[in-house]
């Protein structure tokens, strides 16, 4: 690809462009592609899965019991239900998803009350599919245990900030829309109002708010590459102009991988308590890499929205589990019953078909309505299926007391961090906030260390940013993700350490190394023959 192609090219989003570089890097014949672009983990969690299919078994004999016709089941007794589960999982009792039905069943009678009946009725009508979810924003039961699962997750168990109300959505990529068409709707938000957003971030979070329909200003709160991806008390500051509506951070970051320390956190929290109309949405879904994570929502739960997702830790990214958490007790929604008149009655005429108080109505049920156009809210909400899936998968969180899972996930992309770290020749950083799902590599930093200041110039000057992408791509197979498309550094790359075999990512320090070896004999060429 040639420089003019390369400009052509460059105003894509990196997932877009990520899509040519797989088809660069698939025209060099015979040798071995390696995609280490998109972050889809390359494992799976077997043991919830195993049990969702053992639930699905079930629930079809169960609906075979009370069948209509022939090749017509109808819907199964719930009386009863939970021992006759039992009794189906005893007659294959090494069955794989068994233990975690068991466990699961006794585990949220014994903590949090539920009636064994009711949940099994639960998994068994969300299992077949045939209601629509009621109730439309995330059924009862599973409402109740990913709550649970997240109050571990995000506040490493402690629920003092109070409780979440949840809505199941289809991943945190759907969330966000809902999120900022709802705070729009409810005029918590206004068309062409300045948001703050951590960056370098995730992608579609540079670009939502740039659409048409909201057209936000945009500020960025830089993270400090020189001080391991953190975010600076100066940068944080901003937050205190009274034009910031609203901060947008994903926390642990993607790209950049890391989690807010402690000392950021109290910062931010004091500038929430200074600001109490400041809105706070935080999307942590790589949490479960973090030991002890504690999110912004703990320390500053009146004011944020949560963003959290199954796909990474359980390797369940086309599964599209994920939920949106705003505690029950907010300021969003006290904002929203003392807005005035004319929002009010904007309000009524906009939800009065599905509530009697709307201008009353919680921001999360306004969230559920939007999603639906709100004629279609009674057809909201994830299937039933999907919900089923989710409350399997934060059980077996739950149930996992030793953290086997944690830390096994978590070695698995330490490693191969080690190794692409090893295979560029840098020592690897050594941090307790890094989640090792990502890693973001400063090109011209790298260039700057190894051959000088005066080539890592000429390389920022020489080339288009995504010239490194495309080289790697058409030259060694390999395809990562520009960096610059999250708003990194300039010619950095993003390395996803989940998504491919764990001696694939030696190579790939390799390659880059060996690429930036490349330029530098390309800059230093001409300057020994004009010696």
């Amino acid at each position: 690809m040639n420089r003019s192609e390369e400009q052509r090219y460059a105003g894509l989003g990196p997932f877009e462009l990520k899509n040519k570089l797989v088809e660069l890097a698939k025209h060099r014949g015979e040798r071995l592609m390696l995609n280490a672009g998109r972050g889809n983990p390359n494992w799976v969690a077997l043991e919830p899965r195993a049990a969702f299919f053992r639930l699905g078994e079930f629930a079809v004999l169960e609906s075979a019991h009370v069948a209509l016709a022939p090749g017509f089941g109808g819907l199964p007794k719930k009386r009863g239900i939970a021992q006759r589960l039992r009794d189906f999982l005893a007659q294959r009792p090494d069955a794989p998803g068994n233990e975690l039905l068991f466990r699961g069943i006794d585990y949220a009678h014994a903590t949090h009350g539920i009636d064994p009946d009711l949940l099994a009725g639960e998994w068994v009508d969300g299992v077949l599919g045939d209601h629509y979810p009621l109730p439309v924003r995330m059924l009862t039961h599973a409402e109740q245990l990913v709550r649970a699962h997240i109050a571990v997750e995000l506040s490493d168990g402690d629920a003092a900030g109070g409780r979440f109300d949840l809505f199941a959505v289809e991943g945190a990529s759907a969330g966000i829309t809902y999120v900022f068409q709802s705070l729009v709707q409810s005029r918590l938000l206004a068309p062409g109002d300045c948001i703050a957003l951590g960056t370098p971030i995730f992608t579609p979070y540079l670009e939502v708010p740039r659409l048409a329909e909201y057209r936000f200003e945009q500020i960025e709160i830089m993270q400090d590459e020189s001080a391991g991806w953190r975010y600076p008390a100066s940068e944080l500051d901003k937050l205190r102009d009274p034009r910031v509506k609203a901060f947008l951070v994903v926390n642990p970051s993607n790209p950049t991988a890391v989690a807010i320390d402690t000392a950021t956190a109290a910062h931010i929290a004091k500038i929430m308590c200074e600001r109490p109309e400041l809105i706070l949405i935080t999307d942590d879904v790589y949490a479960p890499f973090i030991k002890g994570f504690r999110s912004l929502a703990s320390v500053a739960p009146r004011n944020t929205i949560v963003l959290y997702s199954f796909s990474k830790f359980w390797g369940a990214t086309g599964l599209r589990l994920g939920v949106i958490g705003v505690r029950e007790s907010n300021a969003l929604d006290a904002r929203i019953a003392a807005l005035p008149a004319d929002a009010q009655a904007s309000a009524r005429a906009r939800y009065g078909a599905v509530s009697t108080e709307p201008e009353r109505m919680k921001l999360i049920d306004r969230m559920v309505a939007d999603s639906r156009a709100i004629g279609l809210n009674h057809t909201a909400g994830l299937s039933t299926p999907q919900q089923v899936q989710m409350t399997l998968f934060a059980l077996d969180g739950l149930l996992d007391i030793g953290h086997v899972r944690k830390r096994t996930a978590r070695a698995i992309v330490r490693a191969r961090f080690e190794q692409l770290y090893r295979g560029a020749g840098l020592p690897p950083p050594d941090d307790p906030l890094l989640t090792h799902y990502y890693a973001t590599l400063d090109v011209p930093a790298l260039a700057r260390t190894r051959y000088g200041e005066a080539f890592a110039q000429w390389l920022i000057d020489s080339f288009e940013p995504i010239d490194f992408v495309v080289r790697l791509a058409e030259q060694r197979g390999i395809v990562l993700m520009d960096g610059g498309g999250f708003d990194a550094p300039r010619m950095s790359v993003r390395v996803s350490l989940a998504n491919l075999p764990d001696e694939a990512y030696e190579l790939i320090g390799r390659a880059i190394a060996g690429l930036l070896a490349d330029y530098h004999a390309e800059w230093h060429g001409p300057k020994l023959v004009a010696g």
